[in-house]
């Protein structure tokens, strides 16, 4: 079985487009489900944080409306209580090293917009695993931390390839709206990545050779799916 790296955002709030700080953190189905998904299947799974910081659950992730209903919310709830032990004492990502782990995964929220996206032990551990040709899996608003692998001469390190992220549509009709500071997907394009988004709130995972992404919550199952056929 595989040694699977989970880099989740350490921040438990978003500075807004008007100045204000948005409470966030990770988004629970994203983390759960696929931590779940992956665990079932008999994989391991190490969960690391820049510094090493317990990360925040959003708040909003465990809200009947938005985990589908209360059934699945006390779902999250419970999960995420069953492996408190390992979210309060992560990782520190600046000690991990690549070659211990198969695959790297990365579950969104808006957390990732705030930290992982210019993280620069982050970038040293993807642009390692993409040369190692390691399973590198972000989904929903984890494509943010793609953003900070920049390779030896300076570019982006994911340019030309294929993927998909939360997109612009739902970023400001289901998501943070007109005052989102940044919009990943065009983050992403501007950089030069090739973003092939599905319609809004639809699972879409997209592979490009060791790369898989998914592009919003309702993803995360088909993304930790693939990321096991991946593995073999």
């Amino acid at each position: 079985m595989a040694n699977v790296l989970m880099v989740v955002s350490a921040a438990d709030s978003l500075t807004m487009k008007d100045g204000s700080e948005h409470p966030t953190g990770f988004w629970a189905e994203e983390l759960v489900v696929s931590h779940q998904t992956l665990t079932d299947a008999g994989h391991t799974v190490h969960i690391a944080t820049p510094g090493g910081a317990k990360p925040t659950v959003d708040q909003v992730s465990l809200a009947p409306d938005a985990a589908g209903g209360e059934e699945r919310a006390e779902g999250f709830r419970d999960y995420l209580a069953k492996i408190g032990g390992e979210l309060s004492q992560p990782l520190v990502l600046a000690d991990v090293d690549i070659p211990g782990y198969d695959a790297v995964v990365m579950p969104g929220g808006h957390g990732p917009m705030s930290d992982l996206y210019k993280d620069a032990d982050l970038g040293r551990l993807l642009v390692a695993a993409d040369a190692a040709g390691k399973v590198i899996a972000p989904f929903c608003h984890g494509p943010a931390g793609l953003l900070s692998a920049t390779s030896d001469d300076g570019t982006f390190a994911f340019a030309g390839r294929r993927l998909t992220v939360f997109s612009n549509e739902e970023e400001l009709n289901g998501g943070t709206g007109e005052n989102t500071p940044w919009l990943v997907e065009d983050a992403l394009k501007e950089k030069g990545a090739e973003v092939d988004n599905a319609a809004a709130w639809t699972s879409h995972v997209v592979r490009d050779g060791n790369l898989i992404t998914g592009q919003n919550p309702q993803s995360s199952e088909d993304v930790a799916k693939e990321v096991i056929k991946a593995l073999g």
